[in-house]
C-alpha cells in the first residue's frame, strides 16, 4: 500500500472569454507539474454576472456580453453535461488557445474548430443559441461566485486550507504566466495570503495588461 497522500484539489472556475482566467490557468497548468495538486475544472459565466447591470457598463463591454459570450459558455455546459466534467480541461485549453494565443476569437467557427480538436461532437454547437443546461450552467456559476462575492469575476480558485476551512480567492491576475519554480513561489504566496482570515486584498501597478482586442 503506498503511504503518499492523495494530490490536493484545486476547483478553478473559468469563461472561455476572460483572458485573465485564461492567464491564471496556464499557471495553474504550470503548479501542476511542481506541486502535488488535481485541478478540477468548472464553468463561469461573465453574461450571467453581469446580466442585471448591463446599463451600467461601456457600450463595446455591453455588447461583448451580449453577443458574443453565451454561445461559448452553452457549448462548454453541454459539453460537460453530455460527456462528463473530465472534457473541460482539455476543452478549455483547445478554446483558450484559438481565442486568445491564436486571437481567433470566441466566434462559432473557434469553437467548433475546438470542439473537433478535442474529439468532441459537432452537434454540441446545436446549443450556441439555447440549451436546455442554462440551469446547470447557472448552478456552476453560482457555486463559484458565491465563495467570492459578486463584485469579482473570473477566475475563481478555491482549495482545502490545512485546518480543513476552505479557502476561495479571485485570481490571481496574472502575465504572463510563470512557470517552474517561479510558479510554485506564486502558487505558495498566493496560498499563504489567501489563508489568513483577516486578509482582504493586495494590488501593484501594472503598466500592460493582455490584449483583449480579438474579443
Amino acid at each position: 500500500m503506498s503511504d503518499k497522500s492523495p494530490a490536493t484539489p484545486v476547483d478553478f472556475w473559468f469563461d472561455p472569454l476572460c483572458p485573465w482566467a485564461w492567464m491564471t490557468s496556464r499557471w495553474v497548468r504550470e503548479v501542476e507539474k511542481v506541486r502535488d495538486i488535481e485541478v478540477r475544472w468548472h464553468l463561469m459565466s461573465l453574461a450571467v454576472l453581469n446580466e442585471d447591470k448591463l446599463d451600467e457598463l461601456p457600450a463595446e463591454y455591453r455588447e461583448m456580453l451580449e453577443v458574443k459570450a453565451w454561445g461559448p459558455v452553452r457549448v462548454v455546459i453541454a459539453a460537460q453535461q453530455e460527456h462528463g466534467a473530465e472534457v473541460l480541461g482539455d476543452l478549455y485549453t483547445a478554446l483558450g488557445t484559438r481565442i486568445h494565443n491564436q486571437g481567433e476569437g470566441p466566434g462559432k467557427e473557434t469553437v467548433a474548430a475546438a470542439l473537433k480538436d478535442v474529439g468532441l461532437p459537432e452537434s454540441l454547437m446545436e446549443h450556441w443559441d439555447s440549451t436546455p443546461y442554462e440551469p446547470e450552467l447557472r448552478a456552476s456559476h453560482k457555486e463559484g461566485i458565491e465563495k467570492v462575492g459578486q463584485e469579482v469575476g473570473t477566475p475563481v480558485i478555491a482549495v482545502p486550507g490545512s485546518d480543513g476551512e476552505e479557502i476561495a480567492f479571485f485570481g490571481p491576475v496574472v502575465t504572463p504566466a510563470p512557470r517552474g519554480e517561479e510558479a510554485a513561489r506564486l502558487w505558495d504566496g498566493t496560498l499563504a495570503v489567501a489563508s489568513v482570515p483577516g486578509f482582504y486584498e493586495i494590488k501593484r501597478s501594472r503598466t500592460k495588461g493582455p490584449d483583449f482586442s480579438n474579443l
